[in-house]
C-alpha cells in the first residue's frame, strides 16, 4: 500500500510539472504573438504615415497638371490673338471705316460721325482691331479648347464633339455676318428715319462701336441655338418630346429675350426673335434625325374583376 501511494504521488508530481511547463510554453507563445502584433501595428502605423506623406503631394498633382495644361493653352490663344492684332493694327482705321459704312450711308448729307472724348479717335479703332483679331482667331481658340477637353472624352463623345465644334464655328460666323449685312442696316435706318426734323444725327464713334459689337455678339451667340439644343438633348437634360410640348413657351421666351438684349425698337427685336425660333426648330429637327428616343412605356391595366 505505501509503495502504491508513493507511485501515485510521483505520477501526480509528473502531471503537475507537465501542466506547469505547458502553461509556461503557452504564456511564452502568447507573449511572442503579442510582441509580433505590436511590431506589426507599429510598422503599419509607420507605413501609413509614410504613405500619407507620399500621397499628400500626389493628390495635388492632377489638379496642378490640369492648371499647367490650361495655362499652356491660354498662352497659345493669347499669342495667336496678339499676332493677328499686330498684323491688323496698321489697318485699324480702315477696319473702322468698314464698320461705319452702314451708318455713314444712312446719315444726312451734312452729318458726320463725331468723337466726344479725346481718346476715342485712337481707342475706338484699337478696340475694333482686338475684336477682329479674336474673331479671326476663333477657329484656333476653339481648337485649343478642344485639345484641353478631348483627353477626358470617350470615343463616342469625340465623334459627336468634332461636328459640334465645326458647326459652332460656322454658325457664329453666320450670325455675325447676318447682323452686319442685314440687321445693322435695318436698325440704323429705323433710328435715323424717326429722328426729328430739327435734330441732325451725329453719332459718337465710341458709342457706335459698342452698339455694333454688342449686336454682333448677340447674333453670333444666338446662332448657336441649334448646337445648344442638340447638346442638351444628347446630355439627357431635356427630351425631344418635352421640347415639342413646350414649343409655344419657348417661342414666347425667344421674343422676351430679343426684347431685352436688342435695342429698343421693333425691327431688331423681330430680326432676332424670328431667327431664334427658326434656329430652335432647326436644332430640334437635327435631334430627331440623329437621336432615336425610346418610346415611353404605356401602362397596361391588369386588374381583374
Amino acid at each position: 500500500m505505501p509503495l502504491f501511494k508513493r507511485k501515485k504521488s510521483r505520477q501526480e508530481k509528473i502531471a503537475v510539472s507537465a501542466i506547469t511547463d505547458q502553461d509556461v510554453i503557452d504564456q511564452e507563445a502568447i507573449d511572442q504573438n503579442t510582441l509580433r502584433q505590436d511590431a506589426a501595428a507599429t510598422t503599419n502605423t509607420t507605413q501609413d504615415k509614410k504613405s500619407d506623406d507620399v500621397l499628400s503631394p500626389l493628390a495635388d498633382m492632377p489638379i496642378t497638371e490640369h492648371l499647367i495644361e490650361l495655362r499652356r493653352h491660354l498662352i497659345k490663344i493669347c499669342v495667336a490673338v496678339l499676332i493677328i492684332f499686330l498684323g491688323l493694327v496698321g489697318y485699324s482705321r480702315e477696319l473702322y471705316n468698314l464698320l461705319s459704312d452702314p451708318l455713314v450711308a444712312q446719315l444726312p448729307a451734312n452729318s458726320t460721325m463725331i468723337a466726344t472724348d479725346i481718346t476715342s479717335n485712337f481707342m475706338a479703332p484699337i478696340r475694333l482691331t482686338v475684336f477682329v483679331a479674336a474673331f479671326l482667331a476663333m477657329p484656333y481658340i476653339l481648337y485649343q479648347i478642344w485639345s484641353f477637353v478631348a483627353p477626358g472624352l470617350y470615343k463616342k463623345e469625340k465623334k459627336i464633339a468634332i461636328p459640334v465644334l465645326l458647326s459652332s464655328i460656322f454658325l457664329f460666323y453666320a450670325g455675325v455676318a447676318f447682323s452686319y449685312f442685314i440687321v445693322l442696316k435695318g436698325v440704323l435706318k429705323f433710328f435715323i428715319m424717326f429722328a426729328p426734323q430739327n435734330v441732325l444725327p451725329m453719332t459718337d464713334i465710341d458709342s457706335y462701336l459698342s452698339f455694333a459689337l454688342k449686336l454682333f455678339m448677340v447674333f453670333g451667340l444666338t446662332f448657336e441655338i441649334p448646337v445648344v439644343t442638340l447638346l442638351l438633348i444628347l446630355a439627357g437634360i431635356v427630351s425631344i418630346q418635352s421640347l415639342e410640348e413646350k414649343r409655344r413657351y419657348i417661342i414666347v421666351g425667344c421674343f422676351a429675350v430679343a426684347a431685352v438684349v436688342t435695342p429698343p425698337d421693333g425691327v431688331s427685336m423681330l430680326m432676332l426673335a424670328i431667327p431664334m425660333w427658326l434656329l430652335f426648330e432647326l436644332g430640334l429637327f437635327l435631334a430627331k434625325i440623329l437621336i432615336k428616343e425610346e418610346p415611353r412605356p404605356t401602362l397596361v391595366s391588369t386588374d381583374k374583376e
